[in-house]
């Protein structure tokens, strides 16, 4: 028999890894189609992936909504420096809330969009801040708390559900730039508020 036949079974060993043959994936990818994208090879608890994802995509509204409150209520003599960066975060929120449901759908869960239960699901609070200063540095807060939240589902997720793991790096990279641009702002209002006393 040559090495290219159909009936090959062999599989490839790295160490602790193996490499199915072809007719092996061909045959096991025509098994449980109703799957989609979850293959046996998907090692984590779906339902609890699932079930972490849907608070992250709380976190992620909840914290488009605050940005787009603050957006909407900054006023003051710096309110139009730091209005954009209220905006442009608001649109990062909303984008990393579509990525995070799109991928609740892929693992054949349910994104939770109701808003009935909406603050208690996510990680970080929405509160109603009355000046410039106090919005920063809740929004600070808020993405302190997200960096901290998607490291540790990072970790947990380990090499158990590869995309989720990297749909989460590539959010939580938004994040820290988002904690690093709150930081500084919140470094120039304070030092513009020592040259006026």
């Amino acid at each position: 028999m040559s090495a290219d036949s159909p009936k090959q079974t062999n599989t490839t060993d790295f160490g602790r890894h193996t490499i199915a043959s072809a007719q092996e994936m061909r045959e096991r990818a025509r098994q449980h189609l109703e799957r989609g994208a979850v293959t046996e090879e998907y090692q984590a608890d779906r339902s609890q992936v699932v079930r972490i994802l849907n608070e992250v995509l709380a976190t992620e509204l909840v914290c488009m909504l605050r940005y787009k409150s603050h957006y909407y209520r900054a006023s003051g003599i710096n309110s139009e420096a730091v209005k954009p960066e209220f905006l442009q975060h608001a649109q990062e929120a909303q984008q990393h809330a579509d990525m995070v449901a799109a991928r609740i759908v892929q693992l054949n869960g349910a994104p939770d969009f109701n808003p009935t239960g909406l603050t208690s699901r996510s990680r970080s609070e929405y509160k109603e801040q009355a000046t410039l200063t106090e919005m920063i540095r809740e929004d600070l807060v808020a993405e302190r708390i997200a960096v901290e939240f998607y490291t540790e589902i990072i970790h947990w997720l380990g090499d158990a559900d590869l995309t989720t793991r990297k749909v989460m790096q590539d959010i939580l990279a938004v994040e820290a730039q988002h904690a690093e641009d709150m930081k500084e702002l919140l470094g120039e209002l304070t030092k513009a508020a020592d040259r006026v006393r």
